[in-house]
């Protein structure tokens, strides 16, 4: 017998998910901005965080605070390595794009997530995007040249290309989420786990494909200074938070894309950007030129609008009715002659 479909989320627990995902990802982005200012290890920093994650979720099975026990079967290893290969991607590449563009840049920079999605939606899922779509992503490629191009101040490329890639690996990424999921029997807490403790491992060789090996040896041996003394504390202090609040943004992103649609997570995505600019200025005294604003506002609206569309083009069309199919047998049926006349 077919399985009743699964009841849908209740408005309170979309609200909640929504709001626990916007704090932890604006805390785990100001956090990863703080260290990276001073790191020159980011990919062993991602590393740490990653640890720290997987040592958290290991205490709260031990002390039964989790609603599934932690497994490992190498079955579910082997069926995740495009989930766990992505993560690494596009985590490394979004470290990298924090290192390089400010944190108020951030927004721009990751601006093509949208425009990525709905063609990853396309080439993966056969979606086919109707010409308004195309419009509204239209809309948020402009804002996105604006901001890089059209503003007048000086940018990292080597920052605005991890963008890119870290915005294409996203939109990748949401996809093979949900396609992971039945991995692990639809568990967002197991997949979070399997993905942070399996990311810390291929990380391993990575660091030192990527050349950071000696730079590490300098963070933890290096003679001390006041200077030498400060970038460690910064890296431990930072290590601790990120890594604590990576744990809850690996449950808080999940959940986000399991309970809410693809169009509220990425609202959702949208405002933590414009958050995170603003945060950016507070912080770290970065400052939004009329092009980053314009740039901003142009981004944020054309996702509006790809909302609005999405919502519109769901809507059933006026004076149309949701009738119930009918198995094509009754349709045959339908059409025949009755062998016998009515009474």
């Amino acid at each position: 017998m077919s399985q009743p479909n699964p009841k849908p989320a209740s408005r309170a627990m979309v609200i909640g998910v929504v709001v626990f995902y916007l704090v932890a990802a604006l805390a785990m982005v100001m956090a990863n901005k703080w260290v990276l200012n001073t790191s020159t290890t980011p990919l062993f920093f991602l590393q740490t965080q990653l640890a720290i994650a997987v040592i958290l979720f290991l205490i709260s099975d031990a002390m039964r605070f989790l609603p599934d026990r932690l497994t490992l079967d190498p079955k579910v290893c082997k069926g995740l390595v495009p989930m766990v290969g992505l993560n690494v991607i596009g985590l490394s590449f979004t470290n990298y794009t924090l290192k390089y563009v400010d944190a108020s840049f951030y927004q721009v920079a990751r601006g093509m997530v949208l425009p990525f999605t709905v063609v990853t939606s396309y080439f993966v899922l056969h979606h086919r995007p109707s010409l308004r779509i195309i419009s509204a992503c239209a809309v948020v490629t402009a804002g996105f040249f604006v901001g890089v191009f059209l503003d007048g101040t000086k940018v990292s490329m080597v920052g605005i290309s991890f963008g890119v890639m870290s915005s294409a690996i996203t939109a990748i990424h949401s996809v093979v989420i949900k396609q992971s999921l039945n991995v692990v029997n639809g568990s967002a807490l197991l997949l979070s786990w399997y993905t942070n403790l399996l990311s810390t491992f291929v990380l391993v060789p990575v660091i030192f494909l990527a050349g950071e090996v000696p730079d590490i040896m300098t963070l933890f041996f290096a003679p001390s200074t006041t200077a030498t003394d400060n970038v460690l504390s910064v890296f431990l202090w930072g290590s601790a938070i990120t890594g604590a609040l990576g744990f809850l943004m690996s449950i808080a992103s999940l959940l986000s894309i399991k309970v809410t649609s693809p169009i509220t997570h990425m609202v959702s995505s949208a405002v933590r950007g414009v958050a995170a600019s603003m945060l950016g200025v507070w912080l770290f005294h970065d400052v939004i030129t009329s092009g980053r604003a314009s740039s901003i506002a142009i981004i944020l609206g054309g996702s509006i609008l790809y909302t609005w569309i999405k919502h519109q083009e769901s809507q059933p069309a006026p004076g149309s009715k949701d009738y119930e199919r009918v198995p094509a047998e009754d349709l045959e049926l339908g059409n025949r002659k009755p062998d016998t006349k009515p009474e």
